[in-house]
């Protein structure tokens, strides 16, 4: 079984939980950050996982196109979707389901949120002004999910 991890990763939340998950996963894991450009052909994957950070309720437009423009070829995968973000509960499940389309959600065999962290020596002076703000902190906070990740591994696994 071959896997390939499509993520974008903002301050590196979510490449670090990308990372985490591929550990858990049986068989081969290609790790590609959307970053770099366009991933190898998806016709060599059995399965594809897609993961982003969301801020102020959008993921970055890195992932937002790549579903967009492979969404054929997504449907036809054993397909796992999975946000960070420091929204929790019900906030969090409907930030998920805000930022993939919903032909994948449907089509998904995992999707779940991991947490997230802000961590302020990364973000920029902005950024930074406004998680004070908004979330009320200036200090590091680290708040990913391990057992998320566990659960959704295991779905992908039995997938």
């Amino acid at each position: 079984m071959k896997t390939l991890i499509a993520y974008s990763s903002k301050y590196g939340c979510t490449e670090k939980c990308a990372r985490v998950l591929s550990e858990k996963l049986s068989g081969e894991t290609d790790l590609f950050n959307l970053k770099a450009g366009k991933p190898a052909d998806l016709s060599r994957y059995d399965r594809v996982i897609i993961g982003g950070s969301v801020y102020m309720g959008k993921i970055q437009k890195r992932v937002s196109d790549f579903c967009t423009k492979n969404i054929d070829q997504l449907k036809a995968k054993k397909l796992g979707l999975f946000i960070c973000c420091m929204a929790e509960g019900k906030d969090a499940e409907d930030e998920l389901k805000s930022v993939f389309p919903q032909e994948l959600l449907q089509a998904a065999a995992a999707v779940d949120y991991f947490g997230g962290e802000f961590v302020f020596k990364k973000m920029n002076p902005v950024y930074r002004m406004i998680i004070k703000k908004v979330a009320k902190t200036n200090r590091d906070v680290s708040n990913i999910l391990g057992e998320n990740i566990d659960k959704f591994a295991q779905l992908m696994n039995d997938a």
